[in-house]
């Protein structure tokens, strides 16, 4: 069973209009000084200011961003769609090394190490003879294994514009060595983007394929998965998904490109069937939801505006790589708001966004894709890490 509320109520405040001016004429001057940002009247309980006061607060503050790799082991140029995990006391990243954007026949999965988040060395890269792995994401299994998951797409030479993609799950115990690319027959003609633990169970929202409509799975060990919930997307319409919980096993998710092509958040309880959707009003390609050990929920994505037109080499997705922005926000799943409040250094034609997100002694680590520093003619996009101090939440309850 699919709940579906619209929201009419505009999302667009005084702070993301001066976000978008920042964006786009002095994004670097958030390296710089600190961020004064006003108390924003929808979402009291996200500021240790009180609704009624007129000051300022001098966070959050962009402390550093980092560019940690913009090379081309494999001769391919392309770098984008980022995941960060810390796991056993190192640092991890990883991302798709590719041609292009697009589908082609030679795209791999790169997996970088750091001690300090400040040097990084390649420790693998994951391949698939004459298929595209796309949009690697990790995850730690019940076991204590590092996952990546991911899906191979086939593109078939007399039809184009056709593409086949099968869901894929590698695993390690140390982060440099890893195992054979696991493949559920439940994984076939469908992609489970990404997937969230909670309890010991992993939990992946698939769409394409026979899961167009979007399906809930689960697993116990990261190599065989079952379905929990079918046709849960809002009046069927939605692809990417993240998905992070709360109290009382609450799921909380983030989904790109529902009804209209906004971005929606769906709040379900155990056991999961049953989903309330909420259009949130604004695109967000690339969405990555995380909910903060105060109980806030954290988003990290692609902003723009009115949408996007279809694609037309990948069906079912967006064009316009190079648009808008990519932002931190809020969300409040009760009021269906979506609240932008800090932008990273992104933009360029060769794409942005696609982030990884870690809470860390106090920080929030982000890793994300941009291509705004490469001035060639094909704007090659560059691997970033961010740190963001945030500010205290003043109402803890959920």
């Amino acid at each position: 069973m699919v709940k579906f509320v619209k929201n009419n109520k505009s999302v667009i405040s005084l702070t993301s209009m001066i976000m978008i001016f920042f964006s786009t004429h002095a994004t670097l001057a958030q390296l710089n000084n600190p961020w004064e940002i006003s108390v924003d009247s929808d979402m009291p309980d996200i500021t240790t200011i009180k609704p009624n006061e007129t000051g300022e607060r001098r966070v959050p503050l962009l402390r550093k961003v980092q560019k940690i790799w913009d090379e081309s082991l494999s001769g391919l140029p392309y770098n984008a769609f980022t995941d960060l995990i810390r796991f056993n006391d190192c640092w991890y990243c990883t991302f798709r090394e590719g041609e292009v954007h697009e589908w082609s026949d030679a795209g791999g999965i790169r997996i970088l190490k750091s001690k300090d988040g400040n040097v990084w060395k390649s420790v693998a890269l994951l391949r698939w003879n004459e298929g595209d792995l796309r949009d690697p994401k990790f995850s730690i299994t019940a076991e204590g294994q590092l996952m990546v998951n991911s899906a191979v797409i086939f593109k078939p030479p007399e039809t184009p514009l056709y593409f086949k993609i099968n869901s894929l799950v590698w695993l390690s115990p140390d982060g440099e060595n890893w195992s054979s690319s696991y493949s559920c027959r439940t994984g076939i003609n469908s992609w489970r983007w990404s997937v969230t633990w909670n309890k010991g169970l992993g939990f992946s929202l698939a769409y394409h394929g026979k899961d167009s409509k979007g399906t809930l799975y689960m697993t116990t060990d990261g190599k065989t998965w079952e379905v929990l919930a079918e046709n849960i997307f809002p009046c069927g319409k939605g692809n990417e998904a993240s998905i992070d919980f709360g109290e009382n096993d609450k799921a909380y998710c983030l989904l790109r490109d529902g009804p209209g092509g906004m971005a929606h958040i769906g709040v379900a309880k155990p056991p999961y069937n049953d989903w309330k959707w909420t259009d949130l009003g604004m695109y967000a390609g690339g969405p990555e939801i995380k909910r903060l050990k105060d109980g806030r929920l954290l988003a990290v994505v692609r902003l723009h505006e009115g949408g996007l037109p279809p694609s037309a080499t990948m069906p079912g997705l967006s064009s316009n790589l190079g648009g808008g922005r990519t932002s931190l926000c809020w969300i409040d799943p009760n009021k269906g708001l979506m609240k932008e409040f800090l932008t990273l250094p992104s933009g360029g034609h060769g794409g942005h966004s696609y982030a990884g997100i870690v809470e860390y002694e106090g920080m929030i680590w982000i890793s994300y894709y941009s291509s705004h520093e490469n001035t060639t003619e094909k704007q090659r996009p560059a691997i970033y890490l961010a740190k963001v101090k945030l500010d205290k939440k003043k109402n803890t309850s959920e």
